[in-house]
């Protein structure tokens, strides 16, 4: 099953009565069978794909862990940002800040980002980028991290932007806009695609 997952929802329930609300309890109310494969940030948009079997579980599953996916996703970033490049530094979680996570360059396990820009405009009388973000690694806040880490920090993000960035839009601008990856059974390879929507 793939679906188009609204900024604001959980990709799973929470901790607490308050959090239960969730793109899978909501699947699981229409399906039983609904299974979870992977997970997007409560604020980002886009492209989620859920099991409906064991074996679609565990196979879709493994093509992620196997990096035999491709996902790209569009992102609005603060300043003027032009070219591409890649942003290879390890990303990992902040006790100190919970639920913050910080470049740590002598962590074990790699971060890897390809970025693109595409288009620069003015949003609320600032310069923002529109790029596309091209993740090799599948790391908590891996996204968001490496275009703070960059300088060009995520509009809308309330855990990395100043203030002033955070308020010029009214969500993360952060979409999962484009998945790929073979059919469990017949080894298809299987294209998704999702409208920007901002």
């Amino acid at each position: 099953m793939v679906i188009h997952k609204p900024a604001g929802l959980l990709s799973v329930p929470g901790k607490g009565e308050a959090l239960q609300d969730s793109v899978l309890t909501r699947l699981l109310a229409i399906e039983p069978k609904t299974l979870l494969i992977h997970r997007l940030d409560r604020d980002t948009s886009g492209i989620l794909v859920f099991g409906l079997s064991r074996l679609g579980q565990n196979r879709i599953s493994r093509q992620f862990q196997e990096r035999h996916t491709e996902k790209t996703y569009q992102a609005l970033v603060a300043g003027s940002l032009s070219g591409k490049g890649t942003i290879d530094i390890p990303v990992v979680y902040d006790p100190a800040r919970p639920p913050l996570h910080i470049v740590d360059p002598q962590h074990s396990k790699p971060a890897l980002t390809h970025w693109q820009a595409l288009e620069q405009f003015e949003l609320a009388g600032q310069v923002v980028t529109r790029v596309k973000l091209t993740p090799i690694t599948g790391r908590s806040h891996q996204l968001r991290v490496h275009m703070q880490y960059l300088g060009h920090p995520i509009v809308g993000d309330t855990l990395y932007a100043t203030e002033q960035q955070q308020q010029l839009t009214d969500r993360l601008c952060l979409h999962a806009q484009q998945l790929s990856f073979h059919h469990p059974k017949t080894d298809e390879l299987l294209n998704f695609e999702c409208a920007v929507p901002f």
